[in-house]
């Protein structure tokens, strides 16, 4: 039981890390057309509860971009965590 819940969460810990990769690309790909893109609106409804939290650690001055990889960072060490934690349960 353990061992599926600790898959389910690297699963959902890998879509939210692929949003957030596929948010990035398109950040570059679209430059300030990006907040019109439907799949870009999508990405930011999925992505937006974890940079939330992530935007109240860190300082006010912070900008969007600086929240977003700081969110990548702790989403793949989560990711990478619970790979390691799945190995050995």
């Amino acid at each position: 039981m353990s061992l599926f819940l600790i898959s389910a969460l690297r699963a959902i810990v890998e879509m939210l890390g692929l949003c957030l990769l596929g948010q990035g690309v398109l950040y570059l790909i679209a430059g300030r057309q990006r907040a019109g893109n439907r799949v870009y609106q999508l990405f930011a409804l999925i992505t937006a509860p974890p940079r939330r939290i992530v935007a109240t650690v860190l300082p006010r001055s912070a900008s969007n971009l600086l929240v977003g990889i700081f969110t990548l960072v702790i989403v793949l060490i989560l990711w990478l965590g619970l790979a390691l934690l799945r190995k050995f349960v």
